[in-house]
């Protein structure tokens, strides 16, 4: 009898896999992306793209994990031996996205404190690059550790390791019952509170003016697919491993439209708050809207900071506030990252949980530390930039092709899925994933690689972009052939029959 742990409730289970989706990313990217792509246009190919790929593949891997009951080295083992590299291959890719994701929330902590009295002062950008980050002059200069930065991460990975010692229902799933609701009623407080200020109707009328143009530009289509790909935690390992907790009886596609909708809400109210605070700040500097959009690290804790002292009250609360939603959609984020190689590892080396986690976490966050050193930027900003690219990218049309056109596994999954949902998938489903999505995710790779090999990335050196960014993305395929070369226990592959024994 499989003695797999379970989620105590469905509930349980949604708010976890949204919490994992809903990241820094849905904050600080989705609504640059979608401004810069036509605007309220956007939502049409972003739509499509949701549910064209971002559904058909979460269905694909919530049915995957449910079916196969193990992590994604396990799932994919039991599936075809031969395809089991692909499982370590996400699960590596997860592993170096966690150790430097846990720096950028320790920043994020760093930053809900400094919002208490607003020491960032009048110059947000000197203060993040000088005085927080003590930001290296070069790439590749390591300098040593910053202990703004450090102090923090220690805290980041102390509650992260903390609550995946505690298992699946009575760490994660807890956890995420507290964060999520959280999250939403903080952001929700910085969205009411944006919508009043100055200027925040001229801000979304910027995000939502349609540009119909954009619609018949490829790219715009290509910036669809490439958003919702990387906001749902797809292809890193995650959902196969969250949905392996699920009990027998159990609506995977409802559970995956819940998701991948709960995940746009959330992207859609970001927007909407992100929007009316740069219409806020435009109108204070009296230029247009467009002159004052950014995304990644430099909205956050650059253009935020600037932004929050010029709030006309409450400056200090809504710049903690603010902080506090990144830690806390970051956090649920990172916990559902390190669970992959946490799963990985104890499913394949018959360790015990709290081992498994001393293991994967604690490498994890030594690793992390080359992140909160004078050059740590630097190396987080290429590592981020090639995992994503040419990891997360390229493993989720990897994992496509092989699923669909080589092992041919879609029928018996559909018929799995179809056992138990209420929503039947059909044709829909295999078209999606058997031709739209692996040429969407094809040009997408096609391009990346064209992309970088005409000009690097930033204008890094080639030199530190072959060990910080190239290395890392291919270190990450070796990894998973060298892995899924480990035999398993005799026995380990036979697909569970028994109904599951919670832990």
């Amino acid at each position: 009898m499989d003695n797999r742990p379970q989620w105590g409730t469905r509930l349980g289970f949604i708010l976890a896999a949204v919490g994992s989706a809903v990241g820094l990313g849905n904050i600080w990217r989705f609504p640059a992306v979608a401004y810069d792509n036509g605007g309220g246009a956007f939502f049409i190919p972003y739509l499509f793209a949701l549910l064209t790929a971002g559904i058909p593949i979460l269905i694909l891997e919530f049915t995957m994990g449910h079916k196969y009951k193990g992590s994604a080295p396990l799932t994919y083992a039991r599936m075809n031996k031969k395809a089991e590299w692909i499982g370590w291959w996400q699960v590596a890719v997860s592993f170096v996205i966690s150790t430097y994701y846990a720096v950028i929330i320790a920043w994020a902590m760093s930053y809900s404190v400094f919002a208490l009295n607003l020491k960032w002062g009048d110059d947000p950008n000197g203060f993040l690059f000088g005085e927080y980050l003590k930001l290296a002059e070069a790439p590749g200069q390591v300098g040593g550790i910053v202990p703004g930065v450090f102090i923090p991460l220690i805290l980041v990975w102390l509650i992260t390791l903390g609550v995946l010692f505690k298992g699946v229902k009575k760490g994660i799933e807890v956890a995420n019952k507290i964060f999520i609701p959280t999250l939403l009623v903080l952001f929700f407080i910085i969205v009411v509170r944006a919508l009043t200020l100055d200027g925040a109707m001229d801000g979304l009328n910027a995000f939502f003016k349609p540009n119909w143009d954009s619609i018949l530009d490829g790219k715009v289509w290509v910036a669809a697919y490439g958003q919702i790909f990387f906001s749902l935690s797809i292809a890193f390992a995650i959902m196969i491993t969250y949905s392996s907790y699920l009990p027998k009886k159990t609506d995977i596609t409802n559970n995956a439209f819940i998701t991948g909708f709960g995940n746009s809400a959330f992207e859609l109210l970001a927007g909407i708050g992100v929007f009316s605070i740069l219409g806020f700040m435009a109108a204070q500097q009296n230029v247009a809207v467009s002159e004052v959009v950014t995304a990644g690290v430099g909205l956050a804790f650059v253009v935020f900071p600037q932004i929050i002292n010029e709030f006309p009250a409450f400056n200090q609360f809504f710049g903690f506030l603010f902080f506090g939603s990144l830690v806390l959609a970051g956090l649920s984020s990172l916990i559902s990252i390190v669970e992959t190689f946490v799963a990985g590892v104890q499913d394949k080396f018959k360790v015990s949980r709290t081992k498994s986690v001393l293991i994967g976490g604690g490498l994890s966050a030594l690793i992390s530390i080359l992140f909160a050193t004078k050059g740590g930027l630097y190396f987080l900003d290429a590592a981020d930039y090639f995992i994503n690219n040419f990891g997360v990218a390229l493993a989720g049309l990897v994992q496509v092709i092989v699923v669909t056109w080589f092992l041919k596994e879609v029928d018996s999954l559909k018929e799995h899925a179809n056992s138990m949902s209420d929503i039947m998938l059909g044709a829909w489903w295999k078209i999606c994933l058997g031709f739209v999505t692996p040429i969407v995710l094809g040009y997408m790779m096609f391009d990346n690689i064209r992309t970088n090999i005409a000009e690097n990335y930033e204008g890094y050196p080639t030199s530190f972009l072959l060990y910080t960014g190239w290395s890392v993305a291919i270190g990450a395929i070796l990894v998973g052939v060298i892995f899924s070369l480990v035999k398993w226990e005799k026995g380990k592959l036979a697909v569970p029959t028994d109904k599951e024994v919670s832990q």
